[in-house]
C-alpha cells in the first residue's frame, strides 16, 4: 500500500472496523471508503458488486461482520450464520471480480475446536467439534478463510485471514443481551456503581480462561500484515493475540478496579460458561515481527474512559 492507494474498510462503524480506520490514518493513508449501513447492504451481492464496479479499491479491509457473545449466538443463530456468509461471500468474490490488489479478511478464535490443544495453533482448524454456543458465527467465519484460501489457488489473488482472539476497545457493544463478556462486565460494574449495588451477579463459574487484545493492537498488526506479508508467508491464516489469558474470574476483579466499584461478585453457575479455556499461539505472528503493545488493565481503563464519555458522565 502506499498513501494514495484507495483503501475500502468494510464494517467502519464497528469495533474492529474503527480501529482500523484510526490505524490508517494514523499511518498516513487518506484515501479511504467507508460506508454506513444504510448507504451499502453487504448482504445484498447486487449492491457490494454495484460499488465495487464504481470505487474501484485498490486493497479491502473486510471487517464486518455480525458479532455478539453466548445469548445473541443463541438467541439468533440463523442470522449469526447468514448474514456473516453473505457478508464474506459478496465482498471477497467482489474483491476478485473488480481486481482488488489485496483483501485482509478478520476472523475470530471461535472457528477452533472447543476442546483443542492450548494454546490454540492454526493447525488445530477442524481437527474436532465447535464450541455449540458460537457454532453458526465459526462455521461462517471458517467458510470465509476457506474461500480467501480457494481464490488464492484458483485465480491468484493475495486475500490473508487473521484470526484475532477475543477484542475490546472504542466502539464496541455495550448491550448487555448482545454484547461479549468484557465490555459486559464494563457496564455492569459502572451500573452497580451508578447505582449503589451492593452486589453484581455474573454468568457461569467464572472458571473458563479467555485471552484480550485491544483493539487498536489488532488494527496495527493488520495494517503491518497488509504492508509487509503475502499469503505465502501467512499460510491459510494466521492467529493474532496478546499471547496471555486469565480466568473471567481474575478479569472481573480488574474491571470491578479499573471502574472503582467497591461491591462483592456472585456468581450464577446455573449459566453456560462457553468454551473452556480460548488462547492463541501467536508464535507465527510473534515470527514475523509484531507483538501487542497495550497491556490488559491500561487497555481497560481506556476502554472504560471511552465508554464513560460516550454515556455522558463525565
Amino acid at each position: 500500500m502506499n498513501e494514495g492507494s484507495k483503501i475500502y474498510v468494510a464494517g467502519h462503524t464497528g469495533l474492529v472496523g474503527s480501529a482500523m480506520v484510526r490505524e490508517l490514518n494514523r499511518m498516513g493513508y487518506e484515501n479511504i471508503v467507508v460506508r454506513d449501513l444504510a448507504e451499502l447492504d453487504l448482504t445484498d451481492q447486487a449492491a457490494v458488486d454495484k460499488f465495487f464496479e464504481r470505487e474501484k479499491p485498490d486493497y479491502v479491509f473486510l471487517c464486518a461482520a455480525k458479532v455478539g457473545g453466548i445469548l445473541a449466538n443463541s438467541t439468533y443463530p440463523a442470522e449469526f450464520l447468514y448474514i456473516n456468509l453473505m457478508i464474506a461471500s459478496h465482498v471477497i468474490h467482489a474483491s476478485y471480480k473488480h481486481g482488488v490488489k489485496k483483501l485482509l479478511n478478520l476472523g475470530s478464535s471461535c472457528i477452533y475446536p472447543r476442546l483443542a490443544p492450548q494454546p490454540l495453533k492454526e493447525e488445530a482448524l477442524l481437527t474436532g467439534p465447535l464450541e455449540p454456543t458460537n457454532e453458526p458465527y465459526a462455521i461462517a467465519k471458517i467458510a470465509a478463510i476457506k474461500l480467501c484460501r480457494y481464490y488464492n489457488e484458483q485465480y491468484g489473488t493475495r486475500f490473508i485471514s487473521v484470526m484475532p482472539t477475543n477484542l475490546y476497545g472504542p466502539n464496541d457493544n455495550f448491550d448487555l443481551e448482545t454484547s461479549h463478556v468484557l465490555p459486559a462486565l464494563i457496564r455492569r460494574f459502572h451500573e452497580a456503581q451508578e447505582q449503589g449495588s451492593p452486589r453484581v451477579t455474573l454468568w457461569g463459574t467464572g472458571s473458563p480462561r479467555r485471552e484480550f487484545l485491544h483493539a487498536d493492537d489488532l488494527a496495527g498488526a493488520c495494517v503491518f500484515l497488509m504492508e509487509e506479508c503475502e499469503p505465502k508467508q501467512i499460510g491459510e491464516f494466521i492467529n493474532i493475540g496478546s499471547g496471555k489469558d486469565l480466568t473471567i474470574r481474575e478479569l472481573a476483579k480488574v474491571v470491578r478496579d479499573v471502574v472503582g466499584y467497591t461491591g462483592a461478585i456472585s456468581w450464577d453457575d446455573s449459566k453456560p460458561d462457553g468454551t473452556p479455556q480460548k488462547l492463541l499461539d501467536v508464535s507465527r505472528m510473534n515470527a514475523l515481527g509484531w507483538k501487542a503493545k497495550i497491556g490488559l488493565r491500561e487497555g481497560i481503563r481506556r476502554t472504560y474512559e471511552w465508554y464513560r464519555k460516550r454515556s455522558g458522565k463525565e
